[in-house]
C-alpha cells in the first residue's frame, strides 16, 4: 500500500474502481481481484511495445494497458486486432475508447458500479465524462433518477468525444474549461 499526497478527506477512485484512496489518510487500496492480473497486463504491455507500429503508443497503467492510436488513426484496426489476440491469450478484456483500446482485468467493476456505491444514501449525484467508459455511469445515473435521486450526466465535448456519450448526457460542456465553470456554478461561485 502506498499513499497519495494531498488526497486529504477526499476519496479518489481510479481505474474503474480497481484503485482508490482512503479518505483521511490518502492510503491507496488496490482491488485484490484486479491485482492478480498485473503479470498478464505487464506481458500485454511488453508484447504491445515490441510489436506496435509507428503511431501507436502503449500506456502502462498498472491495472490496465492502453493502446493509443491517436497519432495515426489508420492504426485503429491494428490496435483492435492486436488487443483481440492478447485477450485470447491472456484472459484480459478489451474496451474501446477514444482513439484507443484498453486492456483490463476481467473483474466486475466499472464506472457505473462505482457511482452506485458512492451515491448510496445521497439525494443528488453528478458525473462528468468524456469517453465510452463513462456510459455505465450515465446508465447508473438514469437508474438512480428513476428512484427519486436528482442526477446530472455531463459530457465533456471535444473533437473525439463519442456521440453516444453526448446523446446520453443531460448537459454538455466545452472541454476542461467548461467543466471548471460547471463546478464553480454548482459550488455557488
Amino acid at each position: 500500500m502506498s499513499r497519495l499526497a494531498g488526497a486529504g478527506d477526499t476519496e479518489l477512485v481510479g481505474l474503474y474502481g480497481m484503485e482508490r484512496t482512503q479518505a483521511g489518510t490518502g492510503a491507496i487500496h488496490v482491488s485484490p481481484a484486479a491485482s492478480k492480473w498485473r503479470p498478464a497486463l505487464a506481458t500485454a504491455a511488453d508484447d504491445a511495445e515490441a510489436a506496435a507500429p509507428k503511431g501507436v503508443i502503449v500506456e502502462r497503467k498498472g491495472l490496465a494497458t492502453t493502446l493509443h492510436y491517436r497519432q495515426d488513426p489508420g492504426q485503429g484496426s491494428w490496435a483492435e486486432d492486436f488487443a483481440g489476440r492478447l485477450v485470447s491469450r491472456l484472459g484480459l478484456e478489451a474496451h474501446p475508447g477514444k482513439m484507443s483500446v484498453e486492456l483490463r482485468p476481467p473483474v466486475a467493476t466499472d464506472k457505473g458500479t462505482v457511482v452506485a456505491e458512492l451515491a448510496a444514501g445521497l439525494d443528488a449525484v453528478c458525473f462528468v465524462g468524456d469517453d465510452v467508459g463513462d456510459l455505465p455511469a450515465f446508465t447508473e445515473l438514469a437508474r438512480l433518477r428513476a428512484t427519486g435521486v436528482a442526477t446530472l450526466a455531463v459530457a465533456v465535448e471535444a473533437g473525439e468525444t463519442p456521440r453516444q456519450l453526448v446523446a446520453a448526457a443531460d448537459l454538455t460542456v466545452d472541454g476542461p474549461a467548461g467543466v471548471a465553470r460547471l463546478l464553480d456554478s454548482l459550488g455557488g461561485r
